[in-house]
């Protein structure tokens, strides 16, 4: 008998710890529990045969990653081309921006003030060697964390899968040695609605184009001590509080790094009503 409720009381313990860790799971990558489950009405259509994974695993299709670059945001990024890249992006202009590189200043941050809707605006930056930083968050006092607008947490698929990260304009690898830069997930200017898909999408081999991508490339050009001027643009349709994407664009001084592009807010199975924030798994 002591045998037997020995085990029994082991067995609870797994559970419990089983559980407890299912809980933390399902915090996003950036620690919040998952919100609302109710959603609003939306139009974009998105391709119904979905084999949920993570972000990492598949970057959304044409079809899909056109859903938001509608007439209203293609006129916001005032571009003489738009190409699809095959790998969940656009470019722009022919990846040429109009950015000046060649300016003789120290690493700088510049972030636009927060709309009448407490929307994130653009974000501007000068990033060399130094303003680089390679310690965590919890490190430097970084790891503080809000909602930002439209943020409705949603699980959409196995491993915990949830829509929405913290979208950060400036990365807090780029510029978080910056002076009075808040590096934070907690600075309204700099953080959106943004979907573990175009955050986080990144698998080094140009098949899964979303902004870390396009933010290692600058990275890696920094830890070669080059400097770049970087901008990021959260790109709104009309009123809406979950952007349809963000315009990125790069230049370093010496001309080895150039950029344009444009990453589209999108989910792969996932509806998204971006006046809202709200999403459903599509059907």
């Amino acid at each position: 008998m002591g045998r037997k409720r020995k085990a029994s009381v082991a067995g609870v313990v797994v559970a419990l710890g089983i559980f407890a860790l299912q809980q933390t799971v399902l915090k996003d990558n950036h620690g919040s529990q998952q919100g609302k489950t109710n959603y609003a009405n939306s139009s974009v259509k998105v391709n119904q045969s979905v084999d949920y994974g993570s972000p990492e695993d598949q970057h959304p299709a044409e079809s899909l990653a056109s859903s938001v670059l509608t007439d209203a945001v293609k006129k916001q990024l005032a571009t003489n081309s738009i190409r699809f890249n095959g790998s969940g992006a656009f470019v722009l202009n022919d990846n040429k921006t109009s950015l000046d590189a060649k300016v003789s200043s120290a690493p700088y941050v510049q972030l636009a003030k927060q709309d009448s809707l407490g929307r994130a605006g653009v974000a501007n930056a000068l990033l060399n060697k130094s303003s680089r930083i390679y310690r965590s968050r919890d490190e430097t006092g970084n790891s503080r964390q809000i909602n930002p607008v439209g943020w409705h947490q949603l699980t959409i698929g196995g491993n915990f899968h949830v829509l929405y990260n913290r979208g950060h304009s400036i990365g807090y690898a780029l510029a978080g040695s910056v002076k009075g830069f808040d590096a934070s997930e907690a600075n309204p200017q700099n953080i959106t609605a943004q979907t573990a898909w175009a955050n986080q999408s990144s698998n080094g081999n140009d098949e899964n184009t979303g902004q870390n991508y396009y933010e290692t490339l600058v990275r890696k050009a920094l830890d070669n001590r080059k400097t770049v001027r970087y901008r990021v643009t959260p790109v709104y349709e009309g009123s809406n509080l979950v952007p349809s994407g963000s315009h990125m664009e790069a230049k370093s001084s010496d001309g080895s790094l150039e950029y344009n592009v444009f990453v589209p807010n999108v989910e792969p199975g996932v509806v998204i009503n971006y006046a809202t924030g709200y999403g459903k798994l599509a059907k």
